[in-house]
């Protein structure tokens, strides 16, 4: 076994330590015949400090497309000639959205909007929102509003929503080549903001912008710094207008590589798939990664992609013989 596996058995696995920037940059670049042995130790190290049980998420777009943001992979900014418009969705609608949710199993309900940031408007449709989603739906309610005021902080913990999603996207020092509107530490400084109000924190990114192996190490480690209590794991999935259009998928073994790698920067962490698991993984990809360290799932489809049908999803994790996280509540 390769001599970063030994370490990280004893380090992660026994002592429930992560891997370093050189620790997880080993693992990254690991031989293809040595992908097995470091999922089978990233599944161990879950099943130790997380446990069996897989969160299941759905999530909602508020307000689709009109963002004035420039993130190069996103559809959804006014910035580039890709098909999605803005829309925003009714309050009726949302809490639709979240009975059909909460009925796959799911425990978690995420509303996003396509924003820099909120405006009064949007924290009103939101605050709105919540209070009809918890009238109605016994669901925990998560939100992804973009960069946050202390004051928006302290709002959205008032109304009872308990994780804030903000994605850090990248590595520190490649965001530069994917945004240019905003900085790195704009989007730190709200999630420090969040940590601090006792919101659980939800950061992950995006694997395949054309990010070096380098710096997927190094996005880990300061998502290990920061860390938060779920990692969302996107991977690139093209769009149409966008100025990544053109790059290639991630190939799936790096995208395994991956999976491992951060469940053994995070030994601790919710390891959410998230978009781009399709296309990049397939059916087969996606098992292996639930057998490797990934122990949450968005079901459904995503913001602005398809995914795959919920009850697939579910029916997988039922053959892995992996329990539904219930709400706590609900026990």
């Amino acid at each position: 076994m390769p001599e970063i596996l030994d370490r990280a058995r004893t380090q992660v696995l026994e002592g429930g330590i992560g891997l370093d920037e050189a620790g997880v940059l080993a693992v990254l670049t690991l031989p293809d015949e040595d992908l097995p042995a470091a999922l089978q130790l990233a599944h161990e190290v879950r099943m130790r400090w997380c446990g069996p049980e897989v969160e299941v998420e759905g999530i909602v777009s508020v307000k689709t497309g009109g963002c004035p943001e420039d993130c190069h992979f996103c559809s959804q900014s006014g910035a580039f000639t890709s098909p999605v418009r803005a829309v925003w969705l009714d309050i009726p609608s949302l809490v639709e959205a979240a009975k059909q949710t909460a009925a796959t199993g799911a425990t978690e309900f995420c509303i996003v909007a396509a924003v820099r940031g909120p405006d009064e408007r949007l924290m009103a449709q939101v605050r709105e929102g919540v209070a009809a989603i918890r009238a109605e739906v016994d669901i925990q309610i998560a939100a992804s509003l973009g960069m946050l005021t202390q004051a928006q902080v302290d709002e959205l913990v008032a109304m009872g929503v308990h994780r804030y999603n903000h994605n850090l996207e990248t590595a520190r020092s490649y965001f530069p080549q994917v945004v240019t509107t905003h900085t790195w530490q704009e989007r730190w400084d709200t999630l420090r903001m969040v940590r601090d109000s006792g919101m659980e924190v939800c950061c992950g990114g995006i694997l395949g912008l054309g990010e070096s192996v380098e710096q997927r190490a190094e996005f880990a480690v300061q998502l290990a710094e920061l860390g938060p209590d779920e990692v969302p794991l996107n991977f690139l999935n093209p769009r149409p207008g966008t100025p990544l259009a053109d790059r290639p998928v991630l190939a799936a073994k790096d995208a395994l590589r991956a999976i491992a790698a951060f469940r053994l920067a995070l030994p601790r962490t919710i390891l959410r798939y998230a978009g781009g698991r399709e296309i990049t993984l397939g059916d087969l990809g996606t098992r292996d990664g639930l057998l490797g360290g990934v122990n949450a799932v968005i079901v459904g489809n995503y913001l602005t992609t398809l995914g795959r049908p919920a009850s697939e999803d579910l029916a997988l994790l039922s053959e892995l013989r992996m329990p539904v996280k219930a709400l706590s509540k609900a026990l």
